[in-house]
């Protein structure tokens, strides 16, 4: 019977989860296991990764084979580094306390890797801010000169109203005058009546 370390999904339609397990290969994906060592989510930026180390360094050591994503995981957080350097141990490389100052040495450098990775994920985000806002900043500015001219367009247009009625309303009062004497005369004429000829 092989044994592997593999993942397990769950969660939703697109919103995948994996629980880490320890399962006989011919059991299907999300079947029956041996021992749930963790969990992965890949859906938070960086990955979300719960294991149990020593239950895996165990598993590991005792022949479990990972898959291809679980190996991953498993140098990630630096179990197939522990076990490589107990293997050393083992064959008399060096010492056990060399073993573990080396792991941490390892460790501080992993800590600091996925710190840089952090740090540059919130700049990019902040960045990433900054631009959406200047970007918001400059189409309101423009909005706010287009209404601008718009109301000056219409203040123009009602004062040039204003003024074309003023004119229209001085402009009546000279017709009405000029048409009057008009209108007298043609009522103070006699009317020649046709006279019949003898």
């Amino acid at each position: 019977m092989a044994v592997k370390i593999r993942l397990a999904r769950k969660g939703r339609k697109k919103l995948a989860f994996y629980h880490i397990v320890v399962a006989d290969s011919r059991s299907p994906r999300d079947g029956r296991y041996i021992e749930k060592i963790g969990s992965y989510n890949p859906i938070t930026n960086p990955a979300t990764i719960e294991l149990d180390f020593d239950k895996a360094l165990g598993w590991l050591q005792n022949g479990a084979l990972p898959t291809d994503t679980c190996r991953a995981i498993l140098s990630y957080k630096g179990v197939l580094m522990k076990k490589h350097l107990l293997e050393g141990v083992k064959k008399g490389a060096f010492d056990e306390a060399e073993a573990i100052k080396r792991f941490e040495e390892w460790i501080k450098q992993n800590e600091a890797k996925i710190e840089a990775k952090k740090s540059n994920l919130e700049k990019s985000q902040d960045d990433e801010l900054g631009k959406r806002l200047s970007v918001e900043k400059r189409v309101n500015e423009a909005r706010a000169a287009k209404l601008a001219k718009r109301n000056a367009d219409l203040a123009a247009k009602a004062a040039a109203g204003e003024k074309a009625e003023a004119i229209a309303e001085e402009a009546a009062p000279a017709e009405e005058t000029a048409q009057s004497p008009a209108s007298e005369e043609t009522a103070s004429e006699p009317v020649a009546e046709d006279k019949p000829q003898e």
